[in-house]
């Protein structure tokens, strides 16, 4: 009886026990799902009462961070495409707090090498070029031809802004690299950089109608561009040793802009940039950008020196740009592409370009050369200049030669196509321009890891010859003519040197030339058998 009560007693305390467990269980998922339900409310409430970010804002190269003293700015956000905004870019655009400090010049030791947010800097340093740079929000003004660059507001309640405190800078600039050269910087349009004036950054002016989120890179394309050395001498190389390393994010900005330089050069441009080209002097639209660049840097003839990069690139890098850009993927030697597992057997005869120039500095026994070329044992191509292809056409030949030949002229800046560490660049050198020919083509080729072969032509290989009596110092002593020329000596070069002579080679003379670049090759071919053969068989 006693042991029966005990166990009912048991049952109803294990039963209670339960209840209770079952009521505390019930309560804790109260508790989880009001929790729950709460959170839910903190974290979307804002969403619905606040208003949304406007169309078109970017994320800005210089873009604000946010700070505890003021708001996010809505450009953090993105929303829209890159190129078009969504017209406002007013004051709201100017809001928030400093922008980390950004790298727009990559030149080892330059002033302006590390550049805050809303500053402008120029480094007019080099003998060849100035270059500019603006870090923040930069609008353009059409009238003017200006970039103004806006200061960020101050934080709500934080005094009278920024704009008020912006001491005015100011700075002039012509975006070419022949500063020294007079005659043709005066047609260089000059660009104005400066703060924008307190009225103006506080009044609303110069709204964007169109918002970029990349730098602006104003350069020319005007200066000498018809002529195909300064297309690349002065203009796509310092270019893109400007502005590589920032990977195509940049809106080139152009001046002179005009729609052959676009067509002809469309590759190239596109390899520079990956957005649409800004006309500055037709597009009267406000654009904005969070920095610019203005000018370009330059290095030496044809040139890009690796120690004043911080990046260490070299022209072999720019070749390897253009390959790309004409989507010609080369295993360039001197590294940087993956080595041939089982390379490709080696043709019987060289490939062998003959540049055809008309007009002055003339093979006129060509076709004569052109045969003794085939005799030494190159399949020989005559490529034709003028004659309005495009520019990819040529890249497509001359990067499959072995060999370049050509008289000295502008036509053989295309030896930039030819692949570095395996082809040859042979060059002609006109009577009186020996020494500018090697050090506007010979010296940049041999950097780019070609082979090099300079033929001087002698008095009696030149048409001077024929224009000139006998032992006329112009033809006997070039040097000396020159020299006794004094402040005029450019116009001796010019007239009569560059423009006023042909050439006819000793056969005999250039095939010594030719043997060389053959023999050369083969060496080259061995080579090549030699390593494949070190392979392991598979």
């Amino acid at each position: 009886m006693a042991a029966s009560k005990v166990s009912g007693g048991l049952k109803a305390a294990m039963d209670d026990v339960k209840a209770k467990g079952r009521w505390a269980l019930a309560a804790q998922f109260s508790f989880l799902v009001v929790s729950a339900v709460t959170l839910c409310v903190l974290l979307y409430a804002p969403r619905f009462s606040s208003a949304p970010a406007p169309y078109g804002a970017t994320v800005g190269f210089f873009a604000p961070k946010p700070s505890s003293t003021s708001r996010t700015s809505s450009s953090a956000v993105q929303l829209g495409p890159p190129e078009h905004g969504g017209g406002g870019g007013g004051d709201a655009d100017r809001e928030g707090g400093g922008a980390p400090e950004q790298v727009l010049d990559n030149q080892v030791g330059s002033p302006c090498s590390s550049l805050p947010n809303h500053a402008i800097c120029c480094d007019r340093t080099d003998y060849h070029s100035d270059v500019c740079f603006m870090a923040g929000d930069v609008r353009t003004d059409a009238a003017s031809l200006s970039l103004l660059l806006f200061p960020p507001l101050a934080a709500p309640g934080g005094g009278g802004g920024a704009a008020a405190d912006t001491a005015t800078v100011e700075e002039r600039i012509r975006p070419y690299t022949r500063k020294w050269d007079g005659y043709i910087t005066k047609t260089i349009h000059e660009v104005t950089l400066r703060s924008a004036r307190p009225e103006e950054a506080t009044a609303g002016h110069h709204r964007c109608d169109v918002r970029h989120d990349a730098p602006a890179f104003v350069m020319t394309a005007g200066g000498y561009s018809h002529n195909l050395f300064h297309v690349f001498n002065d203009g796509f190389l310092p270019l893109w040793l400007t502005a590589q390393h920032l990977r195509r994010r940049v809106v080139l900005a152009a001046l002179a802009y005009n729609p052959r330089w676009a067509g002809t050069y469309g590759e190239i441009i596109s390899g520079l940039s990956a957005y649409p080209v800004v006309d500055l002097l037709r597009d009267r639209r406000t654009h904005c950008f969070p920095g610019a660049i203005v000018g370009t840097r330059y290095h030496d003839y044809l040139a890009v020196n690796s120690t004043r990069l911080r990046d260490n690139k070299t022209v072999v890098d720019f070749h390897r740009f253009l390959a790309d850009a004409y989507d010609e993927h080369q295993d360039d030697s001197s590294g940087g592409g993956k080595p041939e597992a089982t390379p490709p057997p080696p043709r019987r005869r060289p490939r062998l370009g003959i540049v055809s120039r008309k007009g002055r500095r003339v093979i006129e026994n060509q076709a004569a050369v052109a045969e003794l070329a085939a005799s030494v044992g190159f399949d020989v191509d005559v490529m034709e200049t003028a004659t309005g292809a495009p520019l990819s056409a040529t890249y497509a030949s001359v990067s499959s030669y072995d060999a370049l030949v050509g008289v000295h002229g502008a036509d053989l800046t295309t030896f930039l196509f030819l692949r570095p560490g395996r082809a040859a660049l042979a060059q002609v050198a006109p009577l009186g321009i020996s020494l500018l020919s090697r050090n506007l083509f010979g010296v940049p080729a041999a950097r780019m890891g070609l082979r090099y072969e300079q033929y001087d032509v002698s008095a009696g290989e030149s048409s001077l010859s024929r224009r000139y009596p006998a032992g006329h110092v112009v033809v006997a002593d070039p040097a000396r003519a020159r020299r006794e020329q004094g402040g005029k000596e450019w116009d001796l070069v010019e007239h009569v040197y560059l423009r006023g002579q042909n050439v006819s080679l000793d056969l005999g003379r250039f095939r010594e030339t030719l043997a060389r670049l053959h023999s050369r090759w083969k060496e080259q071919q061995q080579s090549q058998v030699s390593g494949a053969d070190a392979l392991p068989r598979q």
